[in-house]
């Protein structure tokens, strides 16, 4: 996963510009998709296609699906929120640039241009061409899936519904996890876990066992932020000042911006470590709260296993996450950058501190197990999310035969 992860990133890195590299990938991958597709309908008559659910993100493979006469289903793996922003704009129904201090958009709350994904509001034009295309063909598809459940975006799911046919499906993560915690723990018989770097649950999960019940901030910004050393030394000794236990996901390319003498200061609070499986840690009852770059998944997980957040979001679709996990759902806080957008220490320090025992922190905690628990009546017999897909693979069954 690693290797071909790395060549990926190499072959973007050496195109002079995203839409170059994805007109590439789109022609070198509609023909070996295609090739693939008729290879395995002759030569695997046993096992025969009917239906192909692609990733939003690569809106070329509906033509490729419907030219060989199969079945198509978009999969947004971002919130109903952002697709519908994403939407407006590709519908020319959101002016850019941007003007003013709020904009509207149908099914959610007034947002600051700020709150907008990073590519709206700094008219990142390469990439949001990229991103609006999603939408570009969609009423030629069979199904529109959304990982997210309609309790959680239900405002936003009765908006777009009047437009496409808004299915949610999600959390689309491990059903154990959503089941009870100490289950998760001790159940290893179904490991869906997939990794891009190797793991280091073991000893995260056996320094979590000698902590408190929510003692523990857990800190991780995925698999592709990047922070400047300034903002990494700031987020260090702000988690130094927050005085908590904490959990700090570090990969190896990040390492050399810790500060000089972090790790050893901190050794009797800190547990530092390259990668981890997130879930794991996530389900823990040492973990007091999460400190997130916002990605959807992450989102995602820590809803579904009821950890409040602390919001730190950096590009992309973090800051209309952030705005939705701090301001509408009120499952935690968002840091605030000073002039520079540097989060300096004192606000790392200080919002964790209140989300883990200040006045707010209670009815943050709150306000997140009530959303975990909305999750799990999602996918469970009869919830919102199992009644969709059973209505999926009702209707593809009716479909093929």
């Amino acid at each position: 996963m690693d290797t071909t992860r790395r060549k990926a990133e190499g072959g973007r890195a050496q195109a002079p510009s995203p839409s170059v590299y994805y007109a590439k990938f789109q022609q070198i991958g509609s023909e070996t998709l295609t090739k693939l597709i008729e290879n395995l309908k002759t030569h695997h008559q046993s096992c025969p296609i009917d239906c192909i659910i692609y990733d939003a993100n690569l809106p070329w493979l509906i033509g490729v699906v419907k030219n060989v006469k199969l079945i198509v289903a978009a999969f947004f793996t971002q919130s109903c929120a952002v697709g519908n922003i994403y939407h407006q704009l590709q519908q020319g129904l959101i002016r850019l640039p941007l003007v003013g201090q709020e904009v509207v958009v149908p099914g959610l709350p007034p947002l600051e241009p700020a709150d907008m994904p990073s590519f709206v509001y700094r008219l990142e034009s390469d990439i949001l061409d990229i991103l609006l295309n999603q939408f570009a063909q969609i009423d030629k598809v069979d199904w529109v899936f959304f990982n997210t459940f309609y309790k959680l975006e239900e405002e936003v799911i009765n908006c777009m519904s009047k437009l496409l046919s808004v299915t949610t499906i999600g959390p689309t993560i491990p059903l154990k996890y959503l089941q009870d915690q100490q289950k998760v723990l001790n159940d290893d018989q179904l490991d869906f876990d997939v990794h891009l770097y190797e793991p280091k649950t073991s000893a995260c999960i056996n320094w979590l066992n000698q902590r408190q019940n929510e003692s523990v901030a857990y800190v991780s910004f995925g698999s592709l932020a990047q922070l400047d050393a300034e903002q990494m030394e700031e987020l260090a000794w702000g988690l130094k000042k927050s005085d908590k236990y904490f959990l700090w996901i570090v990969r190896e390319s990040e390492e050399a911006k810790l500060p000089k003498g972090f790790v050893e200061e901190t050794s009797d609070k800190g547990l530092i470590v390259r990668w981890c499986s997130q879930l794991e840690i996530l389900a823990h009852k040492a973990i007091g709260c999460f400190v997130t770059h916002c990605g959807w998944n992450s989102i995602l997980e820590a809803i579904s296993l009821g950890v409040p957040m602390v919001a730190m979001p950096h590009w992309s679709d973090q800051s209309t996450n952030a705005k939705f996990v701090a301001d509408v759902w009120k499952i935690g806080v968002r840091v605030k950058g000073d002039g520079r957008g540097i989060i300096v220490r004192e606000m790392v320090g200080s919002c964790i501190k209140e989300v883990m025992d200040g006045e707010g922190g209670e009815g943050i905690k709150r306000n997140a197990r009530n959303l975990m628990e909305m999750a799990r009546e999602a996918v469970k017999e009869g919830g919102s999310s199992d009644t969709s897909t059973n209505e999926f693979v009702a209707k593809l069954i009716q479909y093929c035969f």
